[in-house]
C-alpha cells in the first residue's frame, strides 16, 4: 500500500488516508469518506454528498477535470491517476484545478508516482501524495527542494528567477 504523504504549510508529513478508493465493481462502504471514479461520481455522487459523506473524484488521465467544475466545491479531494511514470497528463489536470478552475481543496496524486517528480508535482499545485517508490515525507522534502530557481510561474506562486535577477 503507497505510504500518503501531504504538504500542509510548506511541511512534509506522512498522513493518514482516512478515504476509501471504491473500484466501479465494488460496493460502496456503509460509513466514511469514499473516493469513486468519475463516472461512479456522475452516478452516485449527488446521493453520497446528500447523505453526508465525505466524496473525491479519482480522475484518469484520459478523463477531462473541466467536467467537475460545477461540482468541485463540494469535493474533498480529487485524486489525479499518473497511469505511468513518462504519462505527463496529470500535471495538466492538476494546473488546471488549481490555476483555471480555482479548486482549493485536497489535490492527490496516486498511480505511479516517484519522488523525481515532488518538484514539478507541487509546482502543479498538487499537495498529497501516494508514493509508489515507498519514499518517505523527508524524501520528498528534498526532492521538492532541489532546485533552487524556477523559470516560469506555476500553481505554487515561486517568483521566476528573472525577477530575482531584477
Amino acid at each position: 500500500m503507497p505510504t500518503l504523504i501531504r504538504l500542509q504549510g510548506g511541511v512534509y508529513s506522512p498522513a493518514e488516508d482516512v478515504f476509501t478508493d471504491v473500484a466501479d465493481e465494488d460496493a460502496i462502504p456503509a460509513a466514511g469518506p469514499v473516493i469513486l471514479s468519475m463516472t461512479r461520481f456522475q452516478a452516485e455522487g449527488d446521493a453520497l454528498i446528500g447523505a453526508g459523506r465525505q466524496v473525491g473524484v479519482r480522475v484518469q488521465a484520459d478523463e477531462a477535470v473541466e467536467d467537475l467544475a460545477y461540482d468541485l466545491p463540494r469535493l474533498a479531494v480529487v485524486a489525479v491517476v499518473f497511469p505511468k511514470y513518462r504519462d505527463g497528463r496529470g500535471y495538466t489536470s492538476a494546473t488546471l484545478l488549481r490555476q483555471r478552475l480555482g479548486y482549493a481543496g485536497e489535490v492527490r496524486a496516486v498511480g505511479d508516482v516517484l519522488r523525481e517528480q515532488a518538484g514539478f508535482m507541487v509546482r502543479c499545485g498538487i499537495d498529497a501524495f501516494a508514493a509508489a517508490d515507498g519514499s518517505t515525507a523527508e524524501d520528498w522534502a528534498a526532492a521538492a527542494g532541489r532546485f533552487r530557481h524556477v523559470y516560469q510561474r506555476a500553481a505554487d506562486a515561486r517568483a521566476p528567477v528573472f525577477e530575482a535577477r531584477g
